[in-house]
């Protein structure tokens, strides 16, 4: 498969990325050494690791978790195509979480080794990246809300809002659709359910004629009557920077 050159990345034309310079976009391919592709189940990061590379998601979805000393593991994210991973091991030497791939994964791959000059030769490209680290703080801030603040249906249809939201920016979505491979215990553990609690709880939205989620695909029929449930304003995720 020949690899994407970053000038012709399908990722650029989605409106909620911020455009690129010239500059910019020359810069973003020096510092890529090349492409990866995974298939769904694959660990793309171990957590204890010291990963010499980074990556950018351009196709594909995969969860952020973490494995508890009982062995048992526990979702604290997901990830969408524009999304950069390995932040963690670029800065602080080793990864506190895993990434797995949840479905067919391409990746653009970045080395480590070349992380510095990002900060000390494109200032624009390193605000970026803490901007990046930034919005993953909130949304993990977001989550922890929800868990304390929120009842099970309000948890659940803030995440399939927030999810929809997020694929539908990325050129996803077909009409009221979108491709959603996660698995219910996934979000049940990121939303802190059982999976029995949250299988009674999205069938109640299902039976409100709210939802669909079935065979990797997840159907929003009234996102406005989604947000009011979830205690969140509708509205366009904010524009975000692409590395």
């Amino acid at each position: 498969m020949p690899q994407i050159a970053c000038k012709a990345c399908p990722l650029r034309k989605c409106e909620i990325f911020t455009p690129f310079s010239d500059d910019e976009v020359g810069f973003t391919q020096k510092f890529k050494a090349g492409e990866l592709t995974v298939d769904a189940g694959s660990t793309l990061l171990m957590e204890g690791s010291n990963s010499p590379q980074l990556f950018t998601v351009l196709q594909g979805m995969g969860t952020r978790a973490k494995t508890l000393p009982n062995g048992r593991r526990q979702v604290i994210n997901f990830i969408m195509p524009g999304d950069f991973i390995g932040l963690q091991a670029g800065l602080l030497g080793e990864m506190k979480h895993s990434v797995e791939a949840s479905s067919n994964m391409r990746l653009c791959v970045f080395n480590r080794s070349d992380f510095w000059k990002v900060f000390q030769s494109h200032p624009e490209r390193a605000y970026d990246i803490t901007w990046i680290a930034a919005v993953e703080e909130h949304f993990l801030g977001e989550t922890i809300a929800s868990i304390g603040q929120r009842d099970a249906t309000q948890r659940l249809a803030w995440a399939l809002l927030r999810l929809f939201q997020r694929l539908k920016a990325v050129g996803l979505a077909d009409g009221s659709s979108v491709p959603l491979p996660f698995r219910q215990q996934d979000i049940a553990d990121a939303l802190g359910l059982s999976l029995v609690h949250t299988n009674k709880t999205l069938s109640r939205l299902r039976e409100r004629q709210l939802v669909n989620w079935s065979d990797g695909t997840l159907q929003i029929h009234d996102p406005q009557a989604l947000a009011d449930i979830a205690l969140v304003e509708y509205e366009e995720p904010p524009r975000r920077p692409l590395i």
